[in-house]
């Protein structure tokens, strides 16, 4: 079982910002924020993860991303964004497999 399908086990389907309730198709809706950003710490607990809906985790990131690309107070510096997770990383191995 994945951190998502635990992370539905133990949280209310309601959305930690906007405390919108989800159910049935719209369960999909919901996604597991890591708290720390951190998408490889997924303690048993769930202590890093909460329930956002897909329109808060996208504001919650862009919070993020921002604070990183404006840390230094510097707007002349160019700047890119980094990524923290990678979507993609197993997805060799899985193809593999299916070979």
């Amino acid at each position: 079982m994945g951190y998502r399908d635990k992370a539905l086990r133990m949280y209310p389907h309601v959305c930690g910002r906007c405390a919108r309730e989800f159910a049935g198709k719209r369960l999909s809706e919901l996604t597991v924020h890591h708290r720390d950003h951190n998408h490889d710490n997924n303690p048993q607990d769930g202590s890093n993860w909460e329930l956002l809906c897909l329109y808060c985790h996208d504001n919650e990131h862009s919070r993020y991303t921002d604070q990183q690309y404006f840390a230094d107070g510097s707007l002349s510096t160019p700047k890119t964004a980094k990524a923290t997770h990678n979507p993609f990383a197993a997805l060799a191995g899985l193809m593999k497999k299916d070979e």
